[in-house]
């Protein structure tokens, strides 16, 4: 095989496809879209940013604007948490519209995360968004299809294959000369996508010289790139295998709408057929009966907590809680706050596994469809996947109890168990405490538990890359030019 043969195709298929008049109205429609999708994706990104910053800071605000008062008041007052968009969610939306970006917490419950800008659109959002990540993944490889499906099928037509194989070009040169003209053509739609990607990042305070986010822009990158080749390679032996170009555009056309519509929603609706989750009242019902079972701090006849208080009064050898040397609600708060939270989590943990076991579906689908893998991997970098969703759930749960416990610490260490008169002051502590305590911030997801949680969808974008190169060349030997 010689190296200059196989440039000289490509080179030959790059002038041929920009010769084409219909080649340049579909760039110029390509960037009208890249126009749209960067516009739309920065006003999301910067507007809802500068909303959830600015209410965070208030929460802050009205949280220490607290006067001094008893901390268990403080503990229901409670506080939000918001989470922040990802940078690289500027490319790719993800799930970002469909999942909450605010929760209330506050002491014995656990809210669910809301306002979501789905809940807030009209219906036309389930139609989909334009991302630039969406142009990448289905807009992009169609157009391949269109530019490479009479990439050899042409030749075969009009009789210029069978002279270029009788002058000595081999098929490895004629298919491997074809898919880096085709992938080169490709570049022209994919790298101007790209760069301005990396403009905007250069552009957000939140991205500007983090070596994270670059590294995530990169492995995006790649991911894609990997993604084409495959798409390049498919493309030109379905026309090298096909009668006329007509077949072959059937084909791809075919494969377009089976790979990249249908299958995509045939596996999440075979995901939620085979591992169902609760509603949310289901949810919440599950979780009031085993509660109810386990211990009520706030019944004052629950059984638990009868128990818990007699064996307080024993161990302190005392007739009653005003006895105590600390305050016994405070002590029954904390106790009751780490029951409830410990049925909650197990809970969410169980729904959540039936999340995790739907998307694994996808996962598994996704060595059959590497367009799933490429989807899952950019909304994984971009910080608009599932993944991130439930991280943030998280870091609001852990905040919320940890909020929850320091109230009750305070609670038990500085009020006393004697019972006010009726014109005594209530009981109160200093506002410092709330000064003191620290304000939710949003973590994003470490790269490296990105690369952990994706690596089964990057091993299969690497392999369908390796395979279909192995498979175009060791197949080649079988054409025929008629």
């Amino acid at each position: 095989m010689q190296k200059k043969v196989v440039l000289l195709i490509a080179k030959q298929f790059w002038i041929t496809t920009f010769k084409i008049k219909s080649v340049y109205a579909l760039l110029a429609i390509i960037s009208i879209l890249l126009m749209y999708a960067t516009y739309s994706g920065w006003q999301n990104y910067t507007i809802q940013n500068n909303i959830r910053l600015h209410f965070q800071e208030k929460v802050r605000q009205s949280w220490e604007a607290n006067p001094d008062k008893h901390p268990h008041r403080m503990a229901h007052f409670g506080s939000f948490a918001f989470r922040l968009k990802h940078p690289l969610s500027v490319f790719d939306f993800g799930m970002e519209s469909y999942t909450g970006n605010a929760v209330f917490l506050e002491a014995h419950k656990q809210n669910t995360v809301n306002f979501s800008e789905a809940s807030f659109s009209t219906g036309l959002l389930r139609f989909g968004e334009i991302s630039m990540a969406m142009v990448l993944q289905v807009i992009i490889p169609l157009l391949i299809f269109f530019l490479g499906f009479a990439s050899v099928a042409s030749d075969r037509e009009n009789g210029t294959l069978k002279i270029m194989l009788i002058q000595g070009t081999s098929w490895k040169e004629i298919l491997l000369g074809r898919s880096i003209g085709l992938f080169a053509c490709m570049l022209v739609f994919f790298l101007p996508i790209m760069l301005v990607t990396l403009f905007l990042l250069a552009f957000s305070k939140d991205a500007m010289f983090s070596p994270e986010v670059m590294l995530r822009y990169l492995g995006i990158c790649i991911s894609y790139i990997l993604f084409y080749q495959l798409v390049c390679i498919v493309t030109v032996w379905i026309s090298a295998t096909s009668k006329s170009a007509k077949d072959s555009l059937i084909k791809l056309l075919a494969i377009w709408l089976g790979f990249f519509i249908l299958l995509p929603k045939t596996t999440q609706a075979l995901g939620n057929y085979f591992y169902e989750t609760p509603s949310k009242i289901e949810f919440e019902t599950a979780i009031e009966r085993e509660l109810i079972k386990e211990g009520d701090s706030h019944d004052p006849d629950d059984p638990h907590f009868q128990a818990l208080k007699d064996s307080l009064l024993r161990a302190h050898n005392v007739t009653s809680v005003e006895q105590l040397p600390f305050n016994y609600s405070g002590y029954v708060m904390q106790e009751g706050e780490k029951i409830s939270t410990a049925i909650y989590n197990r809970h969410l943990d169980g729904l959540f596994e039936s999340y995790q076991k739907q998307n694994n579906l996808s996962s598994l689908i996704a060595f059959i469809n590497p367009y799933l893998a490429v989807k899952s991997i950019s909304m994984a970098f971009s910080g608009s996947d599932f993944n991130t969703y439930v991280d943030f759930q998280k870091q609001a749960e852990t905040y919320r109890y940890r909020l929850a416990k320091e109230m009750n610490e305070l609670q038990i260490k500085f009020i006393s168990n004697k019972k006010l008169g009726p014109n005594e002051k209530p009981y109160a502590i200093s506002k410092k405490h709330w000064e003191e305590f620290p304000d939710f911030r949003h973590q994003f997801v470490p790269l490296n538990t990105i690369l952990k949680r994706e690596s089964s969808s990057m091993i299969t974008l690497l392999l369908w890359s390796i395979i279909s190169i192995g498979f175009m060349l060791n197949q080649s030997k079988k054409l025929k030019a008629i």
